[in-house]
């Protein structure tokens, strides 16, 4: 094992400048985990928004009908996928039903 030996000043310059990165690091993460967990829903959220079970919601992936992404062995939505299903869903009911 080396051991490296610094100045005191140097030391508390080093330690001060990790800390402000640090805080930048968790400011920028805050910031950008706040937008995407307000965009993008799991499979849950999605079937309690459409009113339908999961198996509902994965044949509507399977056949394409409803965007996802797949991360880490999770499937997400994004809310504007959602909605464009449901309005989709919703005009195509009212023309089969001639309103």
């Amino acid at each position: 094992m080396e051991i490296v030996s610094i100045e005191a000043r140097t030391f508390e310059a080093m330690m001060s400048r990790f800390q402000a990165m640090t805080q930048t690091v968790a400011a920028l993460r805050k910031r950008s985990e706040s937008k995407e967990l307000k965009e993008w829903l799991d499979s849950q959220d999605v079937c309690e928004i459409l009113g339908v079970t999961k198996r509902t919601v994965q044949t509507l992936r399977e056949t394409g009908k409803l965007g996802f992404t797949m991360i880490a062995h999770k499937v997400y939505y994004r809310r504007e996928d959602v909605k464009k299903f449901l309005d989709a869903s919703v005009t195509r009911k009212e023309v089969r039903n001639g309103k």
